[in-house]
């Protein structure tokens, strides 16, 4: 049986010394919501993380919560990893209609946490798939920008990068005019480059972790297979999808040889591991920052957005806005209520 939890007794202490790890605790109210018959039709799962949380601050997002109609029903203090803060879950009645992600999300960040609603319950000891996009997600650059800049093209490059966010080329098009301001770059140039690439925070214990649970890992990126394939190692990578350079004489001929990586393909890839790897259902899930990995992130049955773009945020399923990408693990290891 829960125990109940009333909030006055919440204090100043970090909430992991006040509430059991892993134990859920029912509010007072709970009891009257399900005998109203809402608790079951609409309740959902928010994650609060990101940094040591207090008693006080808990009672002050509950509070936050209330003012969007969200009523809480039960409350769990978990630790995700050995390090990271503990998170808290909270089962929650949310009023009818599209779910208040974004209001979730700005409550949090008002107490200096992040918080996400979490539309199914992925666990990190059953095997699963994660699909990643490359640059400025499992890497904190865009490899083409940087290849620019040692080249001296950027702004080139940039100017095609706009008129591609604007909408006005679609990405295969817009990658093979970026590609076409490469052309005669020596490969010696951009060599240190992809032996030093830039792992972002938290990626590498990340897929540590996850490789320790039998998870299959994959990249299915818009980048190119060059630098992609430079990380399959050091991140222990069951397989890598990239765009492939032409290379002639050592010199990159402005050009890309094979199938595009493009918006549907990184889909194609998800959905091709998951039915390979026979990966049972919840257990999918794909990160990325960039408009061209929302359908992928469609596909998954966990989209996460990794420091994305505005509009990626909006449409993904959870967000990570910042900090380290160990920050998933958040979204694995909530306790069954």
């Amino acid at each position: 049986m829960q125990n109940m939890l009333d909030l006055d007794q919440l204090d100043v202490r970090p909430v992991e010394n006040q509430l059991t790890l892993s134990k859920w605790y029912e509010f007072e109210n709970a009891q009257f919501v399900k005998e109203g018959g809402l608790a079951e039709e609409s309740a959902h799962c928010i994650s609060l993380f990101g940094k040591a949380i207090t008693g006080t601050l808990l009672s002050e997002f509950l509070n936050a919560l209330a003012l969007i109609n969200i009523v809480p029903m039960q409350v769990c203090v978990y630790q995700a990893h050995a390090d990271l803060s503990a998170g808290v879950a909270i089962m929650a009645c949310f009023p009818p209609g599209e779910l208040p992600k974004s209001d979730v999300r700005q409550a949090a960040g008002r107490l200096g946490c992040q918080g996400a609603v979490l539309p199914c319950f992925p666990k990190l000891d059953v095997p699963g798939l994660l699909v990643m996009d490359m640059d400025s997600t499992a890497i904190e650059i865009e490899c083409i920008d940087e290849i620019a800049r040692l080249a001296d093209v950027y702004d080139e490059v940039a100017s095609v990068t706009a008129e591609a966010m604007a909408g006005k080329l679609a990405f295969s098009e817009s990658l093979h005019k970026r590609v076409a301001k490469l052309q005669g770059i020596e490969l010696s140039l951009i060599s240190p480059l992809k032996d030093d690439l830039p792992l972002m925070s938290g990626i590498k214990p990340l897929c540590e972790v996850l490789k320790a649970h039998q998870w299959r890992l994959a990249i299915a990126s818009g980048g190119f297979t060059w630098f992609a394939e430079a990380l399959q190692s050091r991140l222990d990578l069951d397989h890598v999808y990239a765009n492939t350079l032409e290379i002639d004489g050592q010199r990159l001929t402005g050009r890309v040889v094979g199938d595009i990586v493009d918006a549907e393909r990184k889909a194609e890839v998800l959905n091709a591991l998951r039915e390979r790897y026979e990966v049972s259902a919840g257990q999918t899930l794909a990160i990325g920052d960039g408009a061209n990995d929302l359908v992928m992130m469609a596909a998954a049955d966990l989209g996460v957005a990794i420091h994305g773009k505005p509009k990626v945020v909006e449409q993904a399923d959870a967000a990570i806005c910042e900090g380290s990408l160990l920050q998933l693990l958040y979204f694995l290891t909530v306790p069954l209520p």
